[in-house]
């Protein structure tokens, strides 16, 4: 029929939903990102939250986003525009235009569309979109208001409503991308299960959202976005910071050991800690404590006390903690300190996410400390990286710093539930029964330089560790400058040879390039992505990223000096970069750097690479 609408086949589609930090934008975009994970979709998502905790209703700095890259192919990135833009006030709209494609389709709330609302968000004219120049897209203005309360009414009050124009919102989408409600109502009835007026209201209001757009066909086209192969098995929506929490308790399980996290909250790496206080049942002991130093100190203490100990932090947490990593350094404890980066100096911009705590994190200790440094690749890698950073530092008996960031961290994608068989054992070096006899708290393998743990308790393993320096043969507290040498040594030779555990670095992409692109890190997804855009233009072009730093892979120097031109692009002025010419000489990459708080441009990488292969 003339009126009907298309339906438009898409490979990938971005969805931007925006409004107030109280407007539930969240919990509708991670609504819509397990219903795609569910059906089959590959996805990827970033909550981009205001710094500010609840600025004023209406403003510009208020502005709350969630966006989603759904995809019937491999997806490595939320997306650098928008094909659809859900505003639900007129602050929204004008933050976000510049994430708009000319032809997005952007829905939007008449009822918040008003004079005043107008005026809030600085608009000086009553056409925002002829002010914003977005003279091309398709606007689908709908009453979501009113029609909340109409859908409501005799049910809920105007209170309820208003809270429930983001499920409306949801309803909608969900008809311009042929999806099934099924799911969404089951999650719904998950998440107000205690709350049956609730959840009653926000049924109502879904399928009012739904009828909305079938009723007067809101678009000239729907879309259909078809379903990727997978592995078979369970999937689900994980963000980066719940599979780090999983990633530890899988450690702790494969080891045999008890969890126990000490930590403090700060933005973004709380919900580490608060995932972690829900498992009790799998023996997992959460602290929390009243600063960030007691935190380490407690996470230290259950170390020495046999434990699978971890703590987690963001920037500033992290600098507070440094006295005490040191700690952990001079006794040789395992222990995993998570620092989910985010932008500083000091307190920065608690909600963005940036890639400039690398410095800290190989060198911010007094003293020759040697530490592991690693970085989580994506939020889906947290599981892999946290459980590679526990087999680390218990089977060599030291401290750890697994480095994600914001972008990580509060992202998701879909995750295959995966299967602990299939994981490597975990075998911490206890000491043997046959030891007892001339035991003392530093003996170690020679091979490896680790020193053997004995858990207080055990029989015969009675002993002292501490800050002070101790004697390499007797383990007594020590100030002979010969001998601190020697531990000085074998210290930083027991981080050196972890490299021989860890994987060979891989390089994708062309053979024969000329142009090798590095990176590190949660900037994984923009540059593959960039990469092969780049290959699709007939331009050759490598890629490496390290997910190991301290120590680097061994084959690390072997690749850098293949290529005629590398460039090192990350999130911060060059820290990285500065990190390979200190490890490799005489070896002085390219670079590309960007400080802004979001992840990076995939158009602009383009961009830089291809005039770096073209020069």
């Amino acid at each position: 029929m003339e009126n009907e609408t298309r339906i438009k086949e898409m490979e990938s589609v971005v969805i931007r939903f925006s409004g107030d930090s109280g407007d539930g934008m969240q919990l509708v975009g991670n609504f819509f990102s397990n219903l795609s994970a569910e059906l089959g979709n590959d996805l990827i998502n970033f909550p981009d939250y205001p710094a500010e905790i609840r600025a004023p209703h209406g403003t510009l700095s208020g502005v709350s986003g969630f966006q989603i890259q759904i995809g019937g192919k491999k997806i490595f990135t939320p997306g650098d525009k928008a094909d659809v833009l859900i505003a639900m006030n007129p602050a929204a709209l004008k933050v976000n235009a510049q994430f708009l494609r000319s032809d997005s389709v952007v829905i939007i709330d008449t009822d918040s569309f008003q004079a005043p609302d107008l005026e809030r968000a600085l608009f000086t004219t009553d056409d925002p979109f002829k002010e914003l120049g977005l003279s091309s897209v398709q606007v689908v203005p709908a009453s979501i208001t009113q029609m909340c309360k109409d859908a409501l009414e005799g049910i809920a009050d105007n209170k309820q409503a208003l809270r429930s124009r983001n499920i409306f919102a949801l309803g909608l989408v969900c008809w311009l991308f042929n999806r099934p409600l099924e799911i969404v109502e089951r999650l719904l009835s998950e998440k107000f299960k205690k709350k049956p007026d609730v959840l009653k209201a926000n049924l109502l209001v879904l399928q009012a959202g739904f009828n909305y757009g079938h009723n007067i066909h809101a678009t000239v086209s729907t879309y259909r976005i078809e379903t990727v192969p997978q592995q078979k098995g369970f999937y689900t929506d994980v963000s980066g910071n719940r599979a780090t929490a999983f990633g530890l308790i899988a450690a702790a399980e494969k080891a045999g050991l008890t969890l126990f996290l000490g930590s403090y909250p700060i933005t973004p790496a709380t919900d580490i800690m608060q995932e972690l206080t829900i498992h009790k049942e799998l023996g997992v002991k959460v602290m929390q404590t009243e600063d960030e130093i007691a935190g380490i100190c407690t996470a230290i203490g259950a170390s020495f006390a046999g434990n699978l100990a971890a703590t987690s932090t963001s920037g500033p947490g992290l600098a507070l903690k440094s006295e005490a990593i040191g700690l952990a350094v001079i006794a040789e404890l395992p222990l995993v300190i998570v620092d989910v980066q985010r932008a500083g100096p000091s307190t920065g911009m608690p909600t963005k996410s940036e890639q400039t705590d690398l410095y800290q994190a190989l060198y911010g200790r007094n003293g020759e400390s040697p530490i592991v440094v690693m970085a989580a690749v994506s939020p889906t890698d947290c599981f892999e990286s946290a459980y590679m950073a526990s087999k680390i530092a218990l089977e060599h008996m030291t401290p750890v710093i697994l480095l994600t960031d914001g972008y990580v961290a509060n992202g998701s994608s879909a995750w295959r539930i995966p299967d602990l068989k299939e994981y490597p054992d975990i075998k911490p070096p206890y000491v043997s029964p046959k030891m007892k006899e001339g035991w003392t708290a530093y003996l170690r393998n020679l091979d490896t330089d680790v020193r053997y743990w004995a858990v207080p308790g055990t029989e015969g393993f009675a002993h002292r560790i501490g800050g002070l320096e101790k004697d390499y043969f007797k383990s007594v507290i020590s100030i002979d400058p010969e001998n601190h040498d020697k531990m000085v040594n074998v210290r930083r030779s027991k981080i050196e040879k972890i490299a021989d555990y860890i994987p060979l670095q891989e390089v994708y992409g062309n053979k024969d390039a000329d142009v090798l692109v590095v990176g590190w890190g949660g900037t994984y997804g923009h540059l593959s992505e960039a990469i092969e855009k780049i290959q699709k233009q007939g331009k050759k072009v490598a890629f490496t990223h390290f997910r190991y730093i301290n120590p680097l892979p061994k084959n690390t120097e072997e690749i850098m000096r293949k290529y005629k031109k590398v460039i090192v692009i990350e999130q911060n002025l060059g820290q990285f970069a500065g990190y390979l010419r200190s490890k490799i000489g005489g070896f002085n990459p390219y670079q590309f750097n960007r400080v802004k708080g979001q992840p990076f441009l995939v158009h602009r990488l383009v961009e830089e690479i291809v005039k770096l292969i073209d020069e």
